[in-house]
């Protein structure tokens, strides 16, 4: 019997050694690819036993009707690089990693929220004009005196929420799943409420299944003036020319963006506005220790899947199993 063969795309890691500790035991072998198309797709996975993808590969309908495979598994969170229904229908399970990065991502997103409120970046750039002192950045504010509003309450949410807390800030949160108790001081709001009263709004919710922006015009204008919006999220959280419209008119203040609707951003798009915005390349996952996290789960949900066990998190079941809501 030949050996399980697990293909690796659309990754750039050095090396594959930490999911080659993980699968080891299975005796696998390990290919790799870009996964850039359809044709690579299956060059490097084809035949494979199990697939673990980054987020460059595309699983249409058609490249998973070529698959033998028995599961994909996602590096990270999204799944919509995955046709999720032909996956299936081919009987193909489809894995992910959604419990990594916590502290990471909540460490971006309270970096990014501080940046925007000192207006770190403007004063950076003031003093390399030569400029000095901080009539341009004025009014500045002590956190006391603010308000963090996080929508989006889950793991993140509430990492965001209890530093936010400990660095002074009135805290209010907003999920639209789950009700927000109140505990650790954490008032729970309605989402109209917490824009109009928040002087920060940090996103940490999930993208909707229809890809409609979670705030529209509607939402931003109703943000406090001169408010910041961070989003460490999902690109389609956030109607991104209502976002460069807003900014013009004050509502909210400032921006700071960790993810896009479409990645990399086009820059051109915020013309006008640029000097109002923290732009960051969606690294908020990133430390060398969320990555091998994020790796060593992903390769022993792959390990799940040739054993024939249950899967940690999966978003398609294999026939018969249970998937994740």
């Amino acid at each position: 019997m030949s050996p399980p063969l697990v293909a690796i795309l659309g990754t750039r890691y050095e090396d594959f050694a930490i999911e080659e500790q993980v699968l080891g035991p299975l005796n696998v072998v390990v290919v790799a690819g870009d996964g850039a198309g359809p044709a690579e797709i299956m060059a490097a996975a084809g035949q494979a036993d199990v697939i673990l993808a980054g987020s460059r590969p595309r699983f249409t309908a058609d490249v998973i009707a070529g698959l033998r495979a028995k599961g994909i598994v996602r590096y990270g969170v999204g799944t919509d690089t995955v046709d999720l229904d032909a996956a299936r229908r081919a009987g193909i399970a489809v894995a992910r990693v959604s419990d990594y990065g916590t502290e990471a991502v909540a460490l971006h997103a309270v970096a990014l929220a501080l940046s925007q409120i000192r207006r770190i970046a403007e004063a950076d750039r003031a003093v390399r004009a030569g400029g000095w002192g901080v009539t341009s950045l004025r009014p500045l504010h002590l956190p006391s005196t603010l308000t963090a509003g996080i929508i989006g309450y889950g793991r993140i949410g509430r990492r965001v929420a209890t530093c936010m807390g400990a660095l002074g800030f009135r805290v209010c949160a907003y999920d639209a799943h789950v009700t927000v108790t109140g505990d650790a001081g954490v008032e729970g709001v309605s989402l109209d409420r917490l824009l109009a009263r928040s002087d920060v709004v940090s996103l940490h919710a999930p993208g909707r299944a229809d890809g409609r922006p979670l705030l529209d015009a509607r939402h931003l204008g109703a943000m406090k003036p001169g408010s910041v919006l961070v989003n460490t999220a999902r690109g389609s959280l956030v109607d991104l020319p209502a976002l460069v419209e807003g900014l013009g008119a004050g509502r909210p203040g400032r921006a700071a963006l960790d993810v896009y609707p479409h990645e990399p951003p086009d820059l051109a798009q915020f013309a006008g506005v640029a000097e109002r915005l923290v732009l960051t390349p969606h690294m908020a996952w990133y430390t060398e220790e969320s990555e091998a996290d994020m790796r060593r789960k992903a390769a022993q949900e792959a390990a799940r899947l040739l054993r024939g066990q249950p899967l940690h998190d999966a978003v398609v079941a294999p026939r018969g199993g249970q998937e994740r809501t």
